[in-house]
């Protein structure tokens, strides 16, 4: 009885085992035929780390190939959330290595996800900080952040990269495709605590940026900025803005904006600030604009240098309105009245030469359609075709009133008289090469059209000489060197469409050596305060970045004092 019920309970014992191991079996086939595919992914996704790597974004160079933009590497801080257990005790870790706040780090680790970015492109001494915490479930990459070298020098043209090294602003934005790169990847092995090991499964390996080389000369560049910010914080102005151009080739070779910033502190700077004015802020040129009038003039061979104009002692009454000139003249002969910037003498020319002429002139040089410089956000002014004029507008225009031009467009125009009547692109970025150095692309000198004569350029050049020497420009003379230039000074216009009598944008553009130009200079300066003469305020800017440029250029010593901020 006794070995009876021993068999039987051996035989239950038995069965229920035997089915146990029947189960088994069917359960490891079931994963193995049915379920494997899911679970090895699952393993590969906790044992393999798919990270993407970061192409060197190309570097700027200036024309000497001094770097202006370049890559430094960083650590970038990740976390893996599933692995961190005491997250509060991590958080009160990181908070004030980080200088972010609770929430910020509860939401980051509360994700339920195998990588998180916590901080990007971190100093290093806070990536000391974290690593000698040893803090399990955190981890570093390499990273690389946009360094500018010089600052704020040339901030407006070089612009900016995001977090992301994507272009955001100026060169930087324009020319991302070639700056930016491909990403690579790469599949890296993890072992059974999440930790990343520097072993890789799989990877393609990324391809970097090409460098990009402007036309930008820093010296030049701190010239011009050197000078800019001493008007600009003299008059206590609301901007201002320089173009430095060899007038030959259209090469920009500074360009510069006040107020500007830092490159490497942008996080509270202004939309205000970022913009490049030179070529997007749109203003009425004033006397500078009587060029037009005057090449137009001889061009149609309707007035010759001796011609003389009565220039009513000031006041004319004219087209239903009375128009004045700044300084009261009588008998002018025409050298004299674009010399003293009479605008009754400007104005009797141009009725003689009509509306259809002198805005066949305005558009040759270039006004009203943009100049095609390869920076982004430039516009093209603003110019009224002769069926819109009003009776008063051949009173207006021809001396700069009723048109809206940028600075880059006033570089371009005087250029035309400096280099002989051409009409030039100008341009920013020289070439761009791969990281061994070879040209991928070359920009090179564009002839945008001929817009006047040798002669009708040389006599005018003789006239803007005569501006510096003996007119209103007599603050631009440069030193060692001839010039020639012409002053600016327009109202601004207020809300209510009428001139304002307080608020004036004070110009100068011109160039040097007048026999032989190496360089054209527009200075424009908005709203000054204390003066606001063209000739007063920005003749002597011209006058002082002309001497050094052309001293540099022709291999002098440059004093390089201090840049004021």
């Amino acid at each position: 009885m006794y070995i009876s019920n021993y068999r039987r309970r051996s035989e239950a014992v038995f069965l229920i085992f035997f089915a146990f191991l029947l189960l088994c079996v069917g359960r490891l086939f079931f994963i193995q035929f049915f379920r494997s595919d899911y679970l090895t992914a699952i393993a590969k996704k906790q044992h393999n780390q798919l990270v993407e790597l970061e192409p060197r974004r190309g570097t700027i160079y200036d024309c000497n190939l001094k770097a202006e933009a370049v890559n430094m590497s960083m650590d970038s801080l990740y976390a893996v959330p599933t692995v961190i257990k005491n997250k509060d005790g991590v958080i009160e870790q990181l908070m004030p290595i980080l200088g972010v706040d609770r929430q910020y780090l509860e939401e980051r680790l509360s994700r339920p996800k195998a990588f998180i970015w916590l901080a990007r492109k971190m100093t290093p001494d806070k990536s000391e900080s974290i690593k000698s915490a040893n803090i399990k479930g955190l981890g570093f990459l390499k990273e690389t952040k946009r360094i500018y070298p010089n600052s704020y020098l040339a901030s407006h043209v070089l612009g900016f990269s995001g977090v992301d090294n994507v272009g955001l602003e100026g060169v930087e934005r324009s020319f991302n495709h070639y700056l930016k790169g491909t990403p690579g990847w790469a599949i890296f092995l993890r072992d059974a605590r999440m930790k990343k090991l520097d072993i890789w499964e799989k990877m393609v390996v990324p391809q970097d940026g090409m460098d990009l080389v402007l036309t930008i000369d820093e010296v030049i560049q701190y010239i011009a900025e050197r000078e800019l910010d001493k008007a600009y914080q003299k008059y206590h102005a609301k901007s201002a803005s320089i173009v430095v151009m060899d007038p030959h080739t259209g090469r920009i070779l500074a360009m510069a904006n006040r107020p500007t910033y830092d490159l490497n502190e942008r996080s509270s700077v202004s939309k205000d600030t970022i913009r490049n004015r030179a070529i997007c802020d749109l203003f009425e040129p004033g006397s500078v604009f009587k060029i037009v009038t005057a090449s137009a003039a001889f061009e149609e061979k309707r007035v010759k240098e001796t011609d003389v104009f009565n220039c009513e002692n000031g006041a004319y009454q004219v087209a239903g309105r009375v128009l004045h000139d700044h300084v009261a003249h009588g008998n002018l002969t025409f050298q004299q009245v674009i010399e003293e910037s009479s605008n009754i003498g400007t104005v009797k020319v141009a009725m003689m030469l009509g509306p259809d002429i002198v805005y066949r002139y305005i558009r040759a040089f270039g006004f009203g359609t943009k100049t095609g410089i390869d920076l982004s956000g430039e516009i093209s002014g603003m110019i009224i075709s002769p069926k819109n004029w009003s009776k008063s507008s051949i009173t207006t225009i021809p001396i700069g009133q009723g048109v809206g031009v940028t600075a880059i467009q006033l570089a371009s125009y005087i250029s035309v008289i400096a280099n002989g009547g051409q009409l030039m692109r100008p341009y920013a970025v020289d070439s761009i090469r791969d990281n061994q150095g070879r040209i991928i692309k070359q920009n090179k000198p564009v002839m945008v059209r001929k817009v006047i004569s040798l002669d009708t350029a040389l006599r005018i050049k003789k006239i803007l000489t005569g501006v510096i020497e003996e007119g209103t420009g007599k603050l631009g003379k440069v030193l060692g060197f001839s010039a020639a230039g012409k002053t600016g000074t327009a109202q601004k216009l207020e809300p209510n469409g009428t001139y304002s009598h307080d608020k004036f944008v004070a110009s100068f553009i011109g160039f040097a050596p007048a026999d032989d130009p190496l360089i054209t200079v527009v200075v424009t300066v908005d709203e000054p305060h204390g003066s606001y003469y063209g000739g007063v305020v920005a003749a002597p800017v011209f006058q002082k970045v002309a001497g050094d440029v052309i001293r540099y250029l022709k291999g002098n010593q440059v004093p390089m004092e201090a840049l004021g901020q």
